[in-house]
């Protein structure tokens, strides 16, 4: 059976611990942290606030030691049995699920990788069928596929300086820059994303 991947490339993870059946944690592994963790015999997982590989209890000492690997029926969730060697929790908890659901939930909402690329690129493709006038992107349309991609290159460029510079608050600017610039081109060559998102995956294989 194969592992459902989501757009970001992640799957979820459950860790339980496997004497006591209690669930301790719930965390999101990409195949390179899969691949860590079948190895290693320790669970990894992947941080998505700090977009890298995060070995559990790394900081804390409180490591979890894999005894199974089970994937679900869809293939989208897996479990990890694990002995844990201390809390699972940040908080100290033995566990993360302790906080009881309330009555009234609140929600939040965060937007991250190249789910926002997508969106953004459905905004694009709606300026390039209205043209509003005003608007930077109509004028990028306008001006032709050549002065789109000239764009780019020099996105690219500044986004290279920034980076040699060591100027990291720049570059972040630079890089949402070209990320624009390049779904611009994209949508001006009639190639969508989900095109490029494909060879990436093709190449990861």
């Amino acid at each position: 059976m194969s592992i459902q991947l989501d757009e970001h490339g992640l799957v979820p993870a459950i860790a339980q611990d496997i004497n006591t059946k209690e669930v301790l944690m719930l965390g999101y592994v990409n195949p390179s942290a899969i691949s860590r963790t079948l190895q290693s015999g320790e669970v990894w997982f992947y941080s998505r606030s700090r977009e890298d590989l995060w070995h559990k209890g790394e900081e804390s000492g409180n490591h979890m030691r894999l005894k199974n690997a089970y994937i679900d029926c869809d293939g989208d969730t897996l479990l990890f049995q694990v002995e844990p060697e201390g809390p699972a929790c940040h908080t100290g908890e033995q566990t993360c699920f302790f906080a009881p659901l309330p009555n009234e939930v609140q929600y939040e909402t965060k937007e991250w990788g190249a789910g926002l690329l997508d969106e953004l690129f459905a905004v694009i493709q709606d300026r390039k069928r209205a043209l509003p006038e005003g608007s930077y992107t109509t004028s990028l349309f306008q001006a032709g596929l050549s002065k789109v991609a000239q764009k780019v290159i020099e996105e690219a460029g500044e986004s290279a300086l920034a980076a040699v510079q060591r100027e990291k608050p720049q570059l972040a600017e630079e890089i949402a820059d070209l990320f624009y610039h390049v779904l611009v081109m994209l949508a001006a060559s009639d190639t969508s994303p989900s095109e490029v998102w494909q060879v990436l995956r093709e190449r990861q294989k």
